[in-house]
Protein backbone atom coordinates (compact mmCIF):
# COMPACT_ATOMS: atom_id res chain seq x y z
CA UNK A 1 0.00 0.00 0.00
CA UNK A 2 1.42 3.35 -1.04
CA UNK A 3 2.21 5.57 1.93
CA UNK A 4 0.02 8.67 2.28
CA UNK A 5 0.92 11.40 4.75
CA UNK A 6 -0.50 14.90 5.15
CA UNK A 7 1.84 17.88 5.43
CA UNK A 8 0.78 20.66 7.76
CA UNK A 9 2.06 23.19 10.30
CA UNK A 10 5.79 23.93 10.38
CA UNK A 11 6.57 21.10 7.94
CA UNK A 12 4.19 22.66 5.45
CA UNK A 13 5.82 26.10 5.74
CA UNK A 14 9.26 24.54 5.26
CA UNK A 15 8.02 22.49 2.32
CA UNK A 16 6.64 25.59 0.57
CA UNK A 17 10.06 27.25 0.81
CA UNK A 18 11.67 24.11 -0.61
CA UNK A 19 9.27 24.15 -3.57
CA UNK A 20 10.19 27.76 -4.28
CA UNK A 21 13.91 26.93 -4.18
CA UNK A 22 13.47 23.94 -6.50
CA UNK A 23 11.42 25.99 -8.96
CA UNK A 24 14.11 28.71 -8.99
CA UNK A 25 16.86 26.14 -9.61
CA UNK A 26 14.84 24.36 -12.29
CA UNK A 27 14.22 27.48 -14.37
CA UNK A 28 17.52 29.27 -13.67
CA UNK A 29 19.24 27.74 -16.76
CA UNK A 30 16.76 29.64 -18.96
CA UNK A 31 18.16 32.89 -17.56
CA UNK A 32 21.77 31.73 -17.80
CA UNK A 33 21.37 30.54 -21.40
CA UNK A 34 19.63 33.76 -22.43
CA UNK A 35 16.28 32.13 -23.19
CA UNK A 36 14.69 34.57 -20.78
CA UNK A 37 15.89 38.07 -19.94
CA UNK A 38 16.55 39.06 -16.31
CA UNK A 39 13.49 41.31 -16.05
CA UNK A 40 11.21 38.69 -17.61
CA UNK A 41 12.71 35.98 -15.36
CA UNK A 42 11.87 38.04 -12.27
CA UNK A 43 8.35 38.70 -13.56
CA UNK A 44 7.91 34.98 -14.19
CA UNK A 45 9.04 34.10 -10.65
CA UNK A 46 6.68 36.71 -9.18
CA UNK A 47 3.80 35.22 -11.15
CA UNK A 48 4.69 31.74 -10.02
CA UNK A 49 4.97 32.77 -6.37
CA UNK A 50 1.58 34.47 -6.62
CA UNK A 51 0.09 31.32 -8.09
CA UNK A 52 1.58 29.16 -5.31
CA UNK A 53 0.20 31.57 -2.71
CA UNK A 54 -3.33 30.75 -3.92
CA UNK A 55 -2.97 27.09 -2.93
CA UNK A 56 -1.17 27.51 0.39
CA UNK A 57 -4.48 27.12 2.23
CA UNK A 58 -4.73 23.50 1.04
CA UNK A 59 -3.78 20.47 3.07
CA UNK A 60 -0.73 19.17 1.19
CA UNK A 61 -0.50 15.42 0.92
CA UNK A 62 2.58 13.31 0.32
CA UNK A 63 1.73 10.26 -1.78
CA UNK A 64 4.70 7.93 -1.89
CA UNK A 65 7.70 10.09 -2.78
CA UNK A 66 5.69 12.92 -4.34
CA UNK A 67 3.55 15.69 -2.86
CA UNK A 68 0.24 17.09 -4.04
CA UNK A 69 -0.36 20.80 -3.43
CA UNK A 70 -3.74 20.85 -5.16
CA UNK A 71 -5.99 18.38 -6.97
CA UNK A 72 -5.28 19.85 -10.39
CA UNK A 73 -1.58 20.59 -9.93
CA UNK A 74 0.67 17.63 -10.80
CA UNK A 75 2.62 16.14 -7.91
CA UNK A 76 5.90 17.76 -6.87
CA UNK A 77 8.67 17.14 -7.94
CA UNK A 78 7.47 15.21 -11.01
CA UNK A 79 8.41 16.58 -14.42
CA UNK A 80 4.71 17.28 -14.89
CA UNK A 81 4.77 19.70 -11.94
CA UNK A 82 7.39 21.87 -13.61
CA UNK A 83 5.53 21.55 -16.92
CA UNK A 84 2.48 23.07 -15.20
CA UNK A 85 4.67 25.96 -14.00
CA UNK A 86 5.38 26.79 -17.65
CA UNK A 87 1.84 28.22 -17.82
CA UNK A 88 2.83 31.54 -16.31
CA UNK A 89 5.83 31.97 -18.65
CA UNK A 90 3.45 33.17 -21.36
CA UNK A 91 3.16 36.96 -21.44
CA UNK A 92 2.09 37.80 -25.00
CA UNK A 93 -0.74 35.34 -25.65
CA UNK A 94 -3.50 33.79 -23.55
CA UNK A 95 -2.04 31.52 -20.88
CA UNK A 96 -2.07 27.84 -21.89
CA UNK A 97 -4.55 25.38 -20.42
CA UNK A 98 -2.92 22.83 -18.10
CA UNK A 99 -5.82 20.46 -17.24
CA UNK A 100 -7.81 18.17 -19.56
CA UNK A 101 -10.64 15.80 -18.69
CA UNK A 102 -10.90 13.12 -21.37
CA UNK A 103 -13.71 10.57 -21.68
CA UNK A 104 -12.53 7.47 -23.54
CA UNK A 105 -15.92 5.73 -23.62
CA UNK A 106 -19.57 6.19 -22.70
CA UNK A 107 -19.81 2.51 -21.73
CA UNK A 108 -20.83 2.02 -18.10
CA UNK A 109 -22.34 -0.86 -16.14
CA UNK A 110 -24.14 1.53 -13.81
CA UNK A 111 -26.96 4.04 -14.21
CA UNK A 112 -26.35 7.03 -11.94
CA UNK A 113 -29.42 9.23 -11.64
CA UNK A 114 -27.73 12.59 -12.10
CA UNK A 115 -24.75 11.68 -14.27
CA UNK A 116 -23.63 14.75 -16.23
CA UNK A 117 -23.20 12.46 -19.26
CA UNK A 118 -26.71 11.04 -18.89
CA UNK A 119 -27.81 12.33 -22.29
CA UNK A 120 -24.48 12.12 -24.12
CA UNK A 121 -25.83 9.50 -26.48
CA UNK A 122 -23.69 8.40 -29.42
CA UNK A 123 -20.85 6.27 -30.69
CA UNK A 124 -17.42 6.45 -29.07
CA UNK A 125 -15.05 8.57 -31.11
CA UNK A 126 -12.31 6.92 -33.20
CA UNK A 127 -9.64 6.18 -30.61
CA UNK A 128 -6.82 7.14 -32.99
CA UNK A 129 -8.39 10.57 -33.43
CA UNK A 130 -8.61 10.96 -29.68
CA UNK A 131 -4.99 9.89 -29.19
CA UNK A 132 -3.90 12.44 -31.78
CA UNK A 133 -5.75 15.21 -29.92
CA UNK A 134 -4.35 14.13 -26.55
CA UNK A 135 -0.82 14.43 -27.94
CA UNK A 136 -1.63 17.91 -29.26
CA UNK A 137 -3.03 18.97 -25.89
CA UNK A 138 0.14 17.85 -24.14
CA UNK A 139 2.24 19.83 -26.60
CA UNK A 140 -0.02 22.83 -25.96
CA UNK A 141 0.75 22.73 -22.24
CA UNK A 142 -1.64 20.29 -20.56
CA UNK A 143 0.25 18.82 -17.58
CA UNK A 144 -2.58 16.93 -15.89
CA UNK A 145 -4.93 14.49 -17.64
CA UNK A 146 -7.99 13.15 -15.83
CA UNK A 147 -9.22 10.15 -17.85
CA UNK A 148 -12.77 8.90 -17.40
CA UNK A 149 -15.76 7.25 -19.08
CA UNK A 150 -18.50 6.00 -18.63
CA UNK A 151 -16.06 3.67 -17.04
CA UNK A 152 -12.70 3.57 -18.84
CA UNK A 153 -11.88 0.07 -17.56
CA UNK A 154 -14.84 -1.30 -19.54
CA UNK A 155 -12.91 -0.32 -22.67
CA UNK A 156 -9.48 -0.97 -21.26
CA UNK A 157 -7.61 -1.02 -24.58
CA UNK A 158 -8.92 2.48 -25.35
CA UNK A 159 -7.84 3.66 -21.91
CA UNK A 160 -4.41 2.12 -22.29
CA UNK A 161 -3.89 3.60 -25.73
CA UNK A 162 -4.60 7.12 -24.47
CA UNK A 163 -2.32 6.68 -21.44
CA UNK A 164 0.49 5.34 -23.63
CA UNK A 165 0.32 8.50 -25.74
CA UNK A 166 1.07 10.75 -22.74
CA UNK A 167 4.71 11.14 -21.73
CA UNK A 168 6.15 12.28 -18.40
CA UNK A 169 5.44 15.95 -19.06
CA UNK A 170 1.96 15.13 -17.75
CA UNK A 171 0.51 13.17 -14.85
CA UNK A 172 -2.56 10.96 -15.25
CA UNK A 173 -5.41 10.15 -12.90
CA UNK A 174 -8.24 7.83 -13.90
CA UNK A 175 -11.88 8.10 -12.76
CA UNK A 176 -13.65 4.76 -12.30
CA UNK A 177 -16.53 2.98 -10.58
CA UNK A 178 -14.09 0.13 -9.99
CA UNK A 179 -15.77 -2.17 -12.50
CA UNK A 180 -13.20 -3.88 -14.72
CA UNK A 181 -10.23 -3.03 -12.52
CA UNK A 182 -7.73 -5.84 -12.04
CA UNK A 183 -4.36 -5.93 -10.33
CA UNK A 184 -2.64 -6.67 -13.65
CA UNK A 185 -4.24 -3.66 -15.33
CA UNK A 186 -3.29 -1.33 -12.48
CA UNK A 187 0.33 -2.48 -12.58
CA UNK A 188 0.39 -1.92 -16.32
CA UNK A 189 -1.08 1.59 -16.05
CA UNK A 190 1.58 2.56 -13.49
CA UNK A 191 4.09 2.37 -16.34
CA UNK A 192 2.20 5.13 -18.17
CA UNK A 193 2.26 7.87 -15.49
CA UNK A 194 -1.07 6.84 -13.92
CA UNK A 195 -0.61 7.72 -10.25
CA UNK A 196 -4.14 7.58 -8.82
CA UNK A 197 -7.61 6.14 -9.35
CA UNK A 198 -10.55 8.34 -8.33
CA UNK A 199 -13.82 6.75 -7.16
CA UNK A 200 -17.25 8.27 -6.59
CA UNK A 201 -18.28 8.41 -2.94
CA UNK A 202 -21.47 10.45 -2.95
CA UNK A 203 -22.87 8.88 0.21
CA UNK A 204 -21.40 7.00 3.19
CA UNK A 205 -24.13 4.34 3.00
CA UNK A 206 -23.71 1.26 0.80
CA UNK A 207 -27.45 0.84 0.14
CA UNK A 208 -27.87 4.47 -0.90
CA UNK A 209 -24.85 4.35 -3.21
CA UNK A 210 -26.20 1.18 -4.84
CA UNK A 211 -29.56 2.87 -5.31
CA UNK A 212 -27.98 6.03 -6.70
CA UNK A 213 -25.87 4.06 -9.18
CA UNK A 214 -28.71 1.69 -10.08
CA UNK A 215 -26.89 -1.53 -9.22
CA UNK A 216 -26.77 -3.64 -6.06
CA UNK A 217 -23.07 -4.39 -6.57
CA UNK A 218 -21.83 -0.79 -6.88
CA UNK A 219 -20.48 -0.45 -3.33
CA UNK A 220 -18.90 -3.90 -3.28
CA UNK A 221 -17.29 -3.24 -6.68
CA UNK A 222 -15.78 0.02 -5.45
CA UNK A 223 -14.43 -1.49 -2.21
CA UNK A 224 -12.79 -4.38 -4.07
CA UNK A 225 -11.18 -2.00 -6.56
CA UNK A 226 -9.85 0.18 -3.74
CA UNK A 227 -8.19 -2.88 -2.21
CA UNK A 228 -6.56 -3.67 -5.58
CA UNK A 229 -5.26 -0.10 -5.86
CA UNK A 230 -3.58 -0.44 -2.48
CA UNK A 231 -2.01 -3.74 -3.56
CA UNK A 232 -0.72 -2.10 -6.73
CA UNK A 233 0.67 0.92 -4.83
CA UNK A 234 -1.57 3.31 -6.74
CA UNK A 235 -3.11 6.18 -4.78
CA UNK A 236 -6.84 6.22 -4.06
CA UNK A 237 -8.84 9.44 -4.38
CA UNK A 238 -12.54 10.26 -4.28
CA UNK A 239 -15.03 12.69 -5.71
CA UNK A 240 -18.20 13.39 -3.80
CA UNK A 241 -21.25 15.32 -4.99
CA UNK A 242 -23.01 16.23 -1.75
CA UNK A 243 -26.47 17.75 -1.52
CA UNK A 244 -27.08 20.85 0.53
CA UNK A 245 -28.75 18.73 3.21
CA UNK A 246 -25.71 16.47 3.33
CA UNK A 247 -23.59 19.24 4.81
CA UNK A 248 -26.05 19.76 7.66
CA UNK A 249 -27.26 16.25 8.53
CA UNK A 250 -23.88 14.63 9.21
CA UNK A 251 -23.40 12.93 5.81
CA UNK A 252 -20.35 15.07 5.02
CA UNK A 253 -18.60 13.98 8.21
CA UNK A 254 -19.49 10.33 7.59
CA UNK A 255 -18.20 10.54 4.02
CA UNK A 256 -14.92 11.90 5.37
CA UNK A 257 -14.76 9.00 7.83
CA UNK A 258 -15.24 6.53 4.97
CA UNK A 259 -12.66 8.26 2.78
CA UNK A 260 -10.18 8.02 5.65
CA UNK A 261 -11.10 4.38 6.32
CA UNK A 262 -10.54 3.56 2.63
CA UNK A 263 -7.07 5.12 2.69
CA UNK A 264 -7.99 8.05 0.43
CA UNK A 265 -5.39 10.72 -0.30
CA UNK A 266 -7.64 13.47 -1.67
CA UNK A 267 -11.39 13.93 -1.86
CA UNK A 268 -12.94 16.38 -4.29
CA UNK A 269 -16.17 17.94 -3.03
CA UNK A 270 -18.43 18.86 -5.93
CA UNK A 271 -21.42 21.13 -5.56
CA UNK A 272 -24.45 19.51 -7.33
CA UNK A 273 -24.71 20.81 -10.89
CA UNK A 274 -27.85 21.28 -13.05
CA UNK A 275 -26.40 19.36 -15.98
CA UNK A 276 -26.87 15.99 -17.69
CA UNK A 277 -29.32 13.89 -15.70
CA UNK A 278 -30.12 16.87 -13.46
CA UNK A 279 -30.56 19.39 -16.28
CA UNK A 280 -34.34 19.14 -16.37
CA UNK A 281 -35.03 18.64 -12.68
CA UNK A 282 -32.37 21.11 -11.56
CA UNK A 283 -30.66 21.11 -8.18
CA UNK A 284 -31.38 22.78 -4.86
CA UNK A 285 -29.80 26.20 -4.70
CA UNK A 286 -27.03 26.91 -2.21
CA UNK A 287 -27.45 30.33 -0.59
CA UNK A 288 -24.45 32.54 0.18
CA UNK A 289 -24.79 31.37 3.78
CA UNK A 290 -24.73 27.71 2.65
CA UNK A 291 -21.61 28.26 0.57
CA UNK A 292 -19.90 30.03 3.47
CA UNK A 293 -20.81 27.12 5.75
CA UNK A 294 -19.30 24.61 3.27
CA UNK A 295 -16.12 26.69 2.99
CA UNK A 296 -15.77 26.82 6.76
CA UNK A 297 -16.26 23.09 7.28
CA UNK A 298 -13.81 22.26 4.47
CA UNK A 299 -11.18 24.61 5.90
CA UNK A 300 -11.70 23.05 9.32
CA UNK A 301 -10.90 19.58 7.96
CA UNK A 302 -7.95 20.87 5.95
CA UNK A 303 -6.36 23.12 8.56
CA UNK A 304 -7.41 22.01 12.04
CA UNK A 305 -4.92 19.72 13.79
CA UNK A 306 -7.83 17.56 14.98
CA UNK A 307 -8.42 16.41 11.36
CA UNK A 308 -4.79 15.96 10.31
CA UNK A 309 -5.29 12.27 9.48
CA UNK A 310 -8.22 12.85 7.13
CA UNK A 311 -7.80 13.11 3.34
CA UNK A 312 -7.05 16.51 1.85
CA UNK A 313 -10.19 18.19 0.51
CA UNK A 314 -10.41 20.00 -2.81
CA UNK A 315 -13.72 21.88 -2.87
CA UNK A 316 -15.05 23.50 -6.03
CA UNK A 317 -16.83 26.23 -4.05
CA UNK A 318 -13.40 27.34 -2.83
CA UNK A 319 -11.27 26.69 -5.93
CA UNK A 320 -13.78 28.39 -8.26
CA UNK A 321 -14.60 31.26 -5.92
CA UNK A 322 -14.03 34.71 -7.35
CA UNK A 323 -11.34 35.27 -4.71
CA UNK A 324 -9.47 32.23 -6.04
CA UNK A 325 -9.38 31.13 -9.70
CA UNK A 326 -13.01 31.58 -10.67
CA UNK A 327 -14.46 29.52 -13.52
CA UNK A 328 -11.51 28.14 -15.51
CA UNK A 329 -13.59 26.40 -18.17
CA UNK A 330 -13.13 26.83 -21.91
CA UNK A 331 -9.41 26.22 -21.99
CA UNK A 332 -8.56 28.88 -19.41
CA UNK A 333 -7.24 26.04 -17.30
CA UNK A 334 -9.70 23.27 -18.06
CA UNK A 335 -11.09 21.51 -21.12
CA UNK A 336 -13.38 18.51 -21.56
CA UNK A 337 -13.69 16.12 -24.49
CA UNK A 338 -16.57 13.69 -24.20
CA UNK A 339 -16.68 10.11 -25.49
CA UNK A 340 -18.25 11.19 -28.79
CA UNK A 341 -15.45 13.68 -29.45
CA UNK A 342 -17.29 16.88 -28.55
CA UNK A 343 -15.01 19.67 -27.35
CA UNK A 344 -16.70 21.26 -24.33
CA UNK A 345 -15.67 24.05 -21.94
CA UNK A 346 -16.11 21.65 -19.01
CA UNK A 347 -18.01 18.47 -18.20
CA UNK A 348 -20.87 20.32 -16.50
CA UNK A 349 -21.58 22.78 -19.30
CA UNK A 350 -23.66 20.82 -21.83
CA UNK A 351 -22.59 22.69 -24.97
CA UNK A 352 -20.11 21.93 -27.74
CA UNK A 353 -17.75 24.05 -29.79
CA UNK A 354 -17.15 21.28 -32.32
CA UNK A 355 -16.25 17.64 -32.71
CA UNK A 356 -12.76 16.28 -33.31
CA UNK A 357 -14.06 14.06 -36.11
CA UNK A 358 -15.74 16.92 -37.97
CA UNK A 359 -13.05 19.59 -38.06
CA UNK A 360 -9.39 20.08 -37.08
CA UNK A 361 -9.02 20.17 -33.31
CA UNK A 362 -6.86 23.29 -33.43
CA UNK A 363 -9.69 25.22 -35.11
CA UNK A 364 -12.27 24.11 -32.54
CA UNK A 365 -9.91 24.72 -29.64
CA UNK A 366 -9.06 28.25 -30.81
CA UNK A 367 -12.75 29.06 -31.30
CA UNK A 368 -13.49 28.01 -27.74
CA UNK A 369 -10.45 29.71 -26.22
CA UNK A 370 -11.32 32.95 -28.04
CA UNK A 371 -14.82 32.76 -26.55
CA UNK A 372 -13.23 32.36 -23.10
CA UNK A 373 -10.53 34.93 -23.78
CA UNK A 374 -10.71 36.34 -20.27
CA UNK A 375 -11.56 34.21 -17.21
CA UNK A 376 -14.85 35.17 -15.56
CA UNK A 377 -16.27 34.87 -12.06
CA UNK A 378 -19.60 33.40 -13.18
CA UNK A 379 -20.41 29.68 -12.77
CA UNK A 380 -21.82 29.24 -16.27
CA UNK A 381 -23.07 25.68 -15.74
CA UNK A 382 -25.52 27.06 -13.17
CA UNK A 383 -26.39 30.40 -14.72
CA UNK A 384 -27.20 29.05 -18.20
CA UNK A 385 -28.60 25.58 -17.47
CA UNK A 386 -32.20 26.71 -18.05
CA UNK A 387 -31.29 28.25 -21.42
CA UNK A 388 -29.51 25.04 -22.41
CA UNK A 389 -32.57 22.98 -21.44
CA UNK A 390 -34.85 25.36 -23.33
CA UNK A 391 -32.83 24.96 -26.55
CA UNK A 392 -32.57 21.20 -26.01
CA UNK A 393 -36.36 20.92 -25.89
CA UNK A 394 -37.05 23.58 -28.54
CA UNK A 395 -34.98 21.73 -31.15
CA UNK A 396 -36.29 18.34 -30.02
CA UNK A 397 -32.74 17.07 -29.51
CA UNK A 398 -32.11 13.46 -28.55
CA UNK A 399 -28.68 13.92 -27.01
CA UNK A 400 -26.36 16.41 -25.34
CA UNK A 401 -24.25 18.49 -25.48
CA UNK A 402 -25.97 21.11 -27.63
CA UNK A 403 -24.41 21.00 -31.12
CA UNK A 404 -22.05 23.87 -32.04
CA UNK A 405 -24.54 25.84 -34.14
CA UNK A 406 -27.10 25.83 -31.30
CA UNK A 407 -24.49 26.38 -28.59
CA UNK A 408 -23.74 29.73 -30.24
CA UNK A 409 -27.17 30.92 -29.17
CA UNK A 410 -25.95 30.56 -25.59
CA UNK A 411 -22.48 32.04 -25.76
CA UNK A 412 -22.85 34.79 -28.38
CA UNK A 413 -24.32 37.24 -25.85
CA UNK A 414 -23.73 35.67 -22.45
CA UNK A 415 -22.48 37.48 -19.37
CA UNK A 416 -19.53 35.71 -17.74
CA UNK A 417 -19.10 38.27 -15.01
CA UNK A 418 -16.02 40.28 -14.14
CA UNK A 419 -12.52 39.10 -14.87
CA UNK A 420 -11.25 36.96 -12.01
CA UNK A 421 -9.11 38.88 -9.52
CA UNK A 422 -6.37 36.24 -9.72
CA UNK A 423 -5.90 36.81 -13.45
CA UNK A 424 -6.12 40.58 -13.07
CA UNK A 425 -3.29 40.50 -10.55
CA UNK A 426 -1.31 38.05 -12.64
CA UNK A 427 -0.95 40.64 -15.39
CA UNK A 428 -0.70 40.08 -19.14
CA UNK A 429 -3.25 38.06 -21.07
CA UNK A 430 -5.05 35.34 -19.14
Amino acid sequence: MIKVKNIRGFRKSTFIQWVKVRVFIYFLPELIKGKMGFKRFIEFLKRLLYFLSKVEHNKFVKIGKNTRLDLYIPSFPLKAFFASCEKVKEFKEKLPCTVALISVTSACKFNCKYCYQKNDIGKDVDINKLVEVVKKLQNMGVAFFNIEGGDPFLKYERLKKVCQAIDKRSEIWVNSTGYGITLERLKELKKYNVTAIMFSLHTPYSEKLNDFMGDESAWETMVHAIELCHKADIAVAFNSCISKEGFYNGDFEKIMEKAKEFGGSIIQIIKPKPSGGALKEGVKRFSEEDILYVKNIVNKYNLDKKYREYPSISAQVIEEDKTQFGCTAGGTDRIYINAKGDVQPCEFLNMSFGNIEDEPFEKTYKKMRDCFLEPGECWLCEKYSKEILKLYEKHNLKSLPLPPEISQEIYKNWDRGSKTKFYKNLGGKA
